[in-house]
């Protein structure tokens, strides 16, 4: 009984620290992967330095560049912007973008290409599901608690006509234009993501910033409102880091998705240390089970140690059988602490996204893609280590203890 509580000791101090560290590298998967999933390895995002302004053509000149993009984003105020298909209309996430540039980067498209023409637009994956009708807006009102029945155009609207419509203030003339629907967006590699862009070419938008001025005078600021983004795409990954050095000896700032990593990666490296420090001070707990343990067993065998010290048994000997001992409670509790470590870890996987879904009705917490644990073999390699070694340390010194076992005293004993 002795034996199996302090196994049962190791079991639950290893445990503690594979799951305690798991939930880090957890973590750290589903925020990788969801940045991975989110961007283009190959994107670096430029800015300027305060008074020095972008020099696109001094950039254009580094090596490994395979295009530039400047785009314009449309956050307008007290100005609406809809989009319409036939009876169906929704609000539009509209920016101007360079499309050579994006298919130089060999951006993909689900759909289509990328336009050639003035009135062509890429529009995102979800966009038509984003239009509704007036049946729709009557389906959703009546939709009960946690349903959602499939609205909006559902099927392929690559090659439609979508009327774009500003509006503002009452008495003031809307800004109208149509355009052809020539490539639509890649799938989101979330089920609960949804894009519902549209993107217009740099050739469009000047025409349309000049109605909108006209029609909505002061209502629409055009410093304000349309904000410029320019990114750099590099030929390979390889060349990402390079490049963005180069970038930044320009006296640009930057950003790239490999460096929001590498900050992650710190962040999570601290952390993993910090729970691994923690659940190895459980470990250490449970081997004062082990050092009591191996003690009283020396202090029952005294009799059986000096038998074998009389036949011949050297110290070391004695020694290495203690340790021996010592470590198969290690070993053993460690090897019981994995398997239980797996099932917690999956079972946590499992559940606790169904308890946050059912508190939240979050979309979100819905998917398998969220892992909150996830044990690598290296975390099983480094708590095997050190629950291993702690049992092996801690009985070091009773087996120390055994081989200072007077002989004659020991034989004495009942």
């Amino acid at each position: 009984m002795r034996i199996f509580t302090t196994i049962l000791a190791t079991t639950m101090g290893c445990a503690f620290l594979i799951v305690l560290a798991s939930i880090a590298f957890g973590l750290q998967g589903t925020l990788k992967d969801e940045v991975l999933s989110s961007d283009s390895l190959t994107r670096i995002e430029v800015y300027d330095g305060g008074d020095q302004p972008l020099d696109i053509e001094k950039i254009a000149k580094l090596d490994n560049i395979s295009s530039i993009s400047e785009s314009y984003a449309m956050q307008l105020d007290n100005i609406q912007n809809k989009a319409t298909i036939g009876a169906n209309t929704g609000y539009a996430e509209s920016s101007f973008v360079n499309f050579d540039a994006l298919k130089k980067a060999k951006l993909p498209l689900s759909k289509g290409h990328y336009p050639t023409t003035e009135d062509g637009i890429v529009v995102g994956y979800n966009f038509a599901q984003n239009l509704l009708s007036k049946e729709d807006e009557k389906t959703l009102e009546k939709a009960k608690e946690g349903e959602k029945p499939k609205v909006g155009i559902q099927e392929s609207v690559l090659g439609k006509k979508v009327q774009l419509k500003w509006t503002g203030k009452k008495g003031t003339k809307p800004v109208i234009r149509e355009f052809t629907i020539e490539g639509i967006g890649p799938k989101p590699k979330r089920e609960w993501e949804m894009n519902t862009y549209l993107q217009m070419s740099n050739e469009a938008k000047q025409s349309i910033v000049t109605d909108l001025k006209k029609n909505f005078g002061k209502a629409f600021n055009e410093k304000e409102m349309i904000y410029k983004s320019t990114a750099v795409y590099a030929t390979d990954l390889e060349a990402v880091p390079a490049l963005n050095e180069e970038l930044k000896a320009m006296e640009y700032s930057t950003y790239t998705v490999s460096q929001q990593l590498e900050e992650m990666n710190m962040f999570f490296i601290a952390l993993k240390a910090g729970l691994i420090f923690v659940g190895t001070i459980a470990i250490l707990i449970a081997s004062i089970g082990i050092f009591n343990t191996m003690t009283m067993a020396v202090t029952e065998r005294t009799r059986e140690i000096g038998v074998m010290k009389a036949i011949g048994a050297s110290p070391k000997l004695i020694q290495r059988l203690f340790v021996m001992e010592s470590a198969y409670i290690g070993i053993i509790g460690t090897a019981i602490a994995v398997v239980a470590s797996y099932i917690i870890s999956f079972t946590a996987n499992w559940l606790i996204p169904k308890i946050l879904y059912a508190a939240t009705e979050e979309q979100s917490f819905n998917s398998s893609a969220i892992k909150f644990s996830a044990i690598p073999w290296e975390l099983v390699v480094i708590a095997s280590v050190i629950s291993i070694g702690v049992a092996i340390v801690s009985g070091w010194r009773p087996a120390r203890k055994a081989t200072k076992i007077d002989v004659i005293q020991a034989l004495r004993q009942d």
